[in-house]
């Protein structure tokens, strides 16, 4: 385990370096000039001197390769740099909007798991019959609806015509159940198919007929036995689909007017501010190569056999 902590590590590095080359390159050859953006939104007029000096300020009158390795250096520093728009530190801008995108990414997960979980143990338990069509027919209907489609009907149903629940905005706990529900019956449609594979194939297998023919309870088999085994491509399924799960987030948060970290990359994209997009970009680069390492940590947990060194995560 230290071994592939260590690995992840050296690829947290790779990626954020590979990273920052990206972003920095495409804000470059992004469209539209910040410069003038901001010299409009204060309401200048555009001179040649009132624009070199902004320039200046911003060091964009330097070589591509000297504003790469100053922003390079002050990354190293956890200096971000500063929103062109706010006049904020980026960073500190990031580490307010992302208590909001962790309420949204839990409260997701969690309807998530209230929902695959009961799909996928009766569609496994009852296979061909009634529980599983039901469970493939929901599924279908969940994966085929887009997010921002499912969010707009909850908004219709819940907010609009039973006004039960607030459409947009952020306050009091019921702020967030729409966005969730929105975020989390995507996946939910996903998981709950893939459960009833891993469980279907784990109850197939010879450990699984030796522990019924011990006399252990069913629920006993299907949760202790069972469940873990079959959890193991969910989990390497949910590790290869962070980046859907944050781009899922991006929707949501715009949808329902939420001020998270996905509202705030699509707001600096229309305004230009770079600072803010590549401070975005990186913090959700080390967010995925994170969760991938506790991903494939919990492999040890989930099969004895890789934490007794007789698996490779490497």
């Amino acid at each position: 385990m230290l071994h592939l902590i260590k690995a992840r590590l050296v690829q947290l590095v790779f990626v954020l370096f590979l990273l920052s080359i990206l972003t920095f390159t495409l804000m470059k050859l992004a469209p539209g000039d910040p410069v003038l953006l901001l010299l409009g939104a204060d309401e200048l007029v555009v001179t040649q001197d009132n624009e070199a000096a902004l320039r200046k300020e911003l060091g964009f009158d330097l070589p591509i390769l000297v504003q790469y390795g100053q922003w390079m250096m002050n990354l190293l520093q956890l200096d971000l740099g500063i929103s062109y728009i706010k006049g904020k530190p980026v960073l500190d801008e990031l580490i307010a909007r992302l208590p909001t995108t962790m309420e949204l990414t839990v409260g997701g997960l969690i309807v998530m798991i209230m929902i695959s979980l009961p799909l996928g143990f009766l569609a496994a338990k009852y296979p061909g019959r009634w529980p599983d069509h039901v469970s493939r027919l929901l599924a279908l209907i969940g994966a085929s609806i887009p997010s921002f489609w499912m969010g707009l009907l909850l908004i219709y149903a819940f907010a609009f015509k039973l006004q039960w629940l607030p459409s947009m905005g952020k306050g009091s706990w019921n702020h967030m159940v729409l966005p969730s529900l929105t975020l989390g019956l995507a996946m939910a449609a996903v998981y709950a198919r893939l459960l009833r594979a891993g469980l279907l194939d784990s109850l197939s297998q010879e450990y699984i007929r030796a522990a019924r023919a011990r006399g252990i309870a069913e629920w006993r088999v299907m949760l202790k036995h069972a469940f873990r085994a079959a959890l193991m491509p969910v989990v390497s399924v949910f590790g290869m689909s962070i980046g859907s799960l944050l781009a899922g987030t991006v929707v949501v948060e715009t949808l329902f007017s939420l001020p998270g970290l996905g509202s705030m990359g699509v707001q600096a994209i229309f305004q230009r501010d770079y600072p803010v997009i590549q401070g975005y970009v990186l913090f959700t680069g080390v967010c995925v190569v994170l969760i991938n390492l506790l991903v494939d940590l919990s492999y040890g947990w989930l099969d004895p056999r890789i934490r007794q060194g007789k698996g490779d995560l490497s």
